[in-house]
């Protein structure tokens, strides 16, 4: 009996963490959806309630599973990794706001796309990680493709690369912050929220508060449970599921965002662009196709 129990335990663990995967990057793929709504407000007023209801949310759940503590044993070091990784995940989503609020989805969909191809060259850059044939093939295709989109737009597709490069250097710093997730993000809001409760008071002294009525304020305040859901399924999903089952999940959501942007907001995607997201894709599969093979060859147990 232990034995079937056993067999049967850890398929279904694998799949729940699956399926708590998909969820998390669903939702993530569903934000253009959710912030359209919020385009009564600018980008930077609806960042900073952002910043603000995550903090307060954040806290609720510590003061909840009694963890609360956790946050007054936090060193100096530490602190300092917080509140790097702060203004990079403020960076992330002002400009991620403001993409969806002024109507390029797309780009912001661009930017998750590229994201892993930019951990790639950061490793290389500022780790002189070495990279294979493979690796180096998907870079070159990527930069290619960022070439032909600069061409169409018309400049640099700024909102995708700062999107990637601020999403990835946050990627690089959580890994060496010794934080759980909930506290990591209850940490950054602390950062981050004095600027941002500074912020909402002098726009509300000058030109009145970001919401004026029940429902705006409602939608304001859900940005902070909005935030924090998705990124409690995506830890829970982490320690069920292989990091390369994750980041074949990821897709899911640059995926959704692009389709929103295309077939809901009806965003131009003239040849050149496709051209140019073609390019990324092929990238992306031989960089996926490159992980799945070498995770393939890594010996069990080990």
């Amino acid at each position: 009996m232990p034995s079937t129990c056993c067999a049967v335990s850890e398929p279904d663990t694998s799949e729940r963490g699956a399926v708590l995967g998909a969820s998390a990057f669903f939702i993530w793929g569903l934000f253009p959806a959710f912030f359209g709504l919020l385009n009564f407000a600018g980008a930077v007023d609806v960042l900073a309630h952002r910043v603000v209801w995550t903090l307060v949310f954040a806290i609720a759940v510590l003061l909840v599973l009694g963890r609360i503590g956790q946050l007054t044993r936090i060193g100096a070091r530490t602190w300092g990794l917080v509140a790097a990784a702060s203004a990079l995940i403020t960076i992330n989503w002002g400009t991620y706001i403001y993409g969806v609020i002024s109507g390029n989805v797309v780009e912001c969909a661009l930017g998750y796309f590229i994201t892993p191809l930019v951990v790639v060259v950061m490793g290389v850059v500022l780790f002189r990680e070495k990279i294979n044939r493979a690796q180096a093939g998907a870079v070159a295709l990527a930069v290619v493709a960022v070439v032909v989109l600069t061409i169409d737009y018309g400049h640099p597709p700024w909102l995708a690369l700062v999107l990637a490069a601020s999403f990835a250097s946050y990627g690089l710093v959580k890994k060496v912050v010794p934080l759980e997730p909930v506290q990591g993000l209850a940490a950054e809001g602390l950062v981050a929220a004095p600027v941002a409760v500074i912020f909402l008071v002098v726009t509300a002294a000058q030109s009145g508060p970001s919401a004026s009525t029940v429902g705006q304020w409602v939608l304001l305040i859900v940005t902070g449970p909005v935030t924090m859901l998705p990124l409690v399924l995506f830890s829970a999903a982490a320690q069920r599921v292989p990091l390369v089952t994750l980041g074949l999940l990821q897709y899911i959501t640059p995926a959704l965002q692009m389709a929103w942007g295309v077939w809901v907001n009806h965003e131009p995607m003239p040849v050149s662009r496709w051209i140019g997201f073609g390019l990324i894709w092929a990238a992306l599969t031989l960089f996926t196709v490159d992980s799945v093979r070498r995770m393939r060859r890594v010996p069990v147990g080990v």
